[in-house]
């Protein structure tokens, strides 16, 4: 292949680019759009409705809690525990730590120990500890209790949840009789 052969070759790469980029910039001059100040489009959205607490509630209430809570085993509950131990103390007058001390929890008053800063959200909560309420606090606690500062992802699986809670019953000075 002699040197010419090898131009013409050359020359026609060339000008293909050469025309790829010029029907490129020429469409861009003959259809020309203005590009908008915000991408994206106003989508017209219905408010949705929230759910309040108290639904909330009406819903786990169907719940039935005297067979969520056979489901639970102490000792497995004590196990479970230990993702919540990182944050909370469950001894006998334990100190606070990140999170109140858990000792006596069921069936006290939400927001109740005194020397620990709850959230607002908890401390005007007002309501008690009962098995419902732990369960569904522990289902996932910003859900049930919004505003709360508690980051815990919360507990999915029920035979956990009822654990959890027979172990924070059997740690009172006076267990709550299971339902």
């Amino acid at each position: 292949m002699d040197s010419f052969e090898l131009n013409k070759i050359i020359a026609a790469v060339l000008m293909v680019a050469l025309l790829v980029i010029g029907i490129g910039k020429l469409s861009n001059i003959i259809f020309h759009v203005e590009k908008p100040k915000t991408p994206g489009y106003a989508v017209e959205v219905q408010q949705a409705t929230t759910v309040s607490s108290s639904v909330e509630t009406a819903v786990v209430e169907k719940i039935d809690i005297a067979a969520l809570m056979a489901m639970g085993d102490v000792a497995a509950g004590e196990k479970v525990f230990k993702k919540c131990a990182a944050c909370h103390s469950i001894i006998k007058g334990g100190k606070n730590n990140i999170g109140p001390a858990l000792w006596n929890v069921v069936g006290r008053k939400t927001g109740a120990v005194t020397d620990y800063k709850y959230s607002k959200a908890l401390a005007s909560f007002d309501k008690e500890w009962t098995f419902e309420e732990l369960n569904g606090y522990l289902i996932k606690p910003a859900k049930w209790i919004k505003g709360t500062k508690m980051a815990f992802a919360g507990l999915r699986k029920e035979k956990d949840r009822a654990s959890v809670i027979k172990y924070l019953n059997q740690n009172s000075d006076s267990p709550v009789p299971l339902p």
